[in-house]
């Protein structure tokens, strides 16, 4: 009972008291590694934490950029309108920027996703068929721009997680027609 008490508390503690010879104490206390484990899920923990705050401050700039550099497609299709060069070697040139401060950081184990995604016109089922060959063909893109076709994968959304709810016009229509480029480890 004193064990499980004591890497309760443990867990609880930040890898920084389990530096201060905690973990020493521990192992010595229960006869086996026990301090080492917990030290290391700490770590590993306030790692977890990190990269969520690390990624949310990319993802926001991701977005940013990603509404600044958007490709139009032709209606109805995965063909991409004309002028979606510059925007797309823009968005390229972020993307691969952030992967390179991330490695400069030591971050390793992140993916860059394109999700693509539709107004809410027409068949559910098709729209996210849809927004999917869409997603690939940036993710195409992006590659053809220098990005690294190991670093990025592409997913489709559909019509599932509009930036406009009640998309009845076609101007609402249009800010839900859409990528995004996002981060995560």
């Amino acid at each position: 009972m004193k064990v499980k008490l004591i890497a309760l508390l443990m867990l609880s503690l930040t890898p920084m008291l389990a530096h201060a010879g905690l973990a020493d104490d521990l192992n010595r206390a229960t006869g086996s590694n026990l301090g080492n484990k917990v030290e290391a899920q700490a770590k590993s923990s306030a790692k977890s934490v990190g990269n969520k705050q690390l990624a949310a401050q990319v993802n926001k700039k991701l977005l940013s950029e990603g509404r600044k550099n958007q490709c139009s497609f032709k209606s109805g299709s995965d063909e991409l309108a004309p002028g979606c060069g510059s925007k797309s070697k823009k968005l390229a040139g972020i993307i691969i920027e952030v992967k390179k401060t991330l490695q400069s950081q030591g971050q390793t184990g992140f993916m860059f996703t394109v999700s693509g995604h539709t107004d809410s016109s027409g068949d559910a089922a098709k729209n996210k068929e849809l927004s999917a060959r869409r997603a690939l063909v940036m993710v195409k893109e992006l590659v053809a721009q220098g990005v690294s076709a190991e670093d990025i994968e592409s997913v489709g959304m559909g019509s599932e997680k509009p930036l406009v709810k009640k998309d009845d016009t076609p101007a609402k229509k249009a800010k839900n027609r859409r990528y995004e480029v996002q981060v995560h480890f």
